[in-house]
């Protein structure tokens, strides 16, 4: 047995081909499993930023044409009459839902308070719906260097095996496995950076977006 496991080590320390698929197929399924839970994470991660990317794109543009719109018009119950039923806009949604309840009660009691309120909930539900993703960003930021860590501790741990298993300490023996190790490390800071860079960035679009959407409730309360 364990000249067969020596013969193995010979045989990985004479295969010199490091290509990103060879160094894949020789890893053992500890080090396969981490390579594609990585890629997975990195893949997921670049779809989550391009539909961000387009979804800020597209709301900024769509917000700026509501405003001007909106103060634009005669009244704010016209305009809304005047709203298609297919909007998207999370503006446009915020006060349509302020003024479908508006409209709704007749009592004019505490009005102030309650179209507060009204519009603090739409800014909510909005913003949460533009958040998605956020949590999956920071997930793999802050944990798939340490997954890949994990891949490469298991690399050199297979690479001090073959040393005491063929007990020769040339560097031949251990260079596939710690080829190996090494490629764990770059998937997970491949999969990380992105994903703290776009979190960080998309977090902050947030930030304003609603800064921008509680303006125009406030904006909105003084014509009430």
């Amino acid at each position: 047995m364990e000249a067969d496991i020596s013969s193995q080590a010979v045989g990985l320390a004479s295969n010199t081909d490091f290509s990103l698929l060879s160094l894949f197929i020789r890893a053992d399924i500890i080090v396969k499993s981490v390579i594609i839970i990585l890629i997975v994470c990195s893949i997921y991660s670049w779809a989550v930023i391009i539909e961000k990317i387009r979804l800020f794109k597209k709301i900024n543009q769509s917000t700026e044409e509501f405003e001007t719109k909106f103060w634009n018009s005669k009244s704010a119950e016209s305009f809304y009459n005047n709203l298609p039923s297919n909007i998207e806009d999370p503006m446009a949604l915020v006060f349509k839902d302020a003024m479908q309840n508006l409209l709704k009660r007749r009592s004019k009691t505490d009005l102030h308070e309650r179209m507060t309120t009204m519009l603090e909930t739409g800014i909510e539900k909005q913003m949460s719906k533009i958040s998605k993703g956020y949590t999956f960003l920071a997930t793999v930021g802050s944990t798939a260097p340490f997954i890949g860590l994990f891949g490469t501790v298991w690399g050199i741990m297979n690479s001090f095996q073959s040393i005491a298993i063929s007990r020769n300490t040339s560097l031949a023996i251990v260079a596939p496995g710690i080829a190996e190790a090494l490629f764990a490390t770059a998937l997970g800071l491949l999969a990380a950076i992105p994903a703290v860079i776009a979190y960080n960035k998309f977090n902050n679009d947030s930030g304003l977006y609603s800064k921008r959407l509680e303006n125009f409730s406030k904006r909105f309360l003084t014509i009430i």
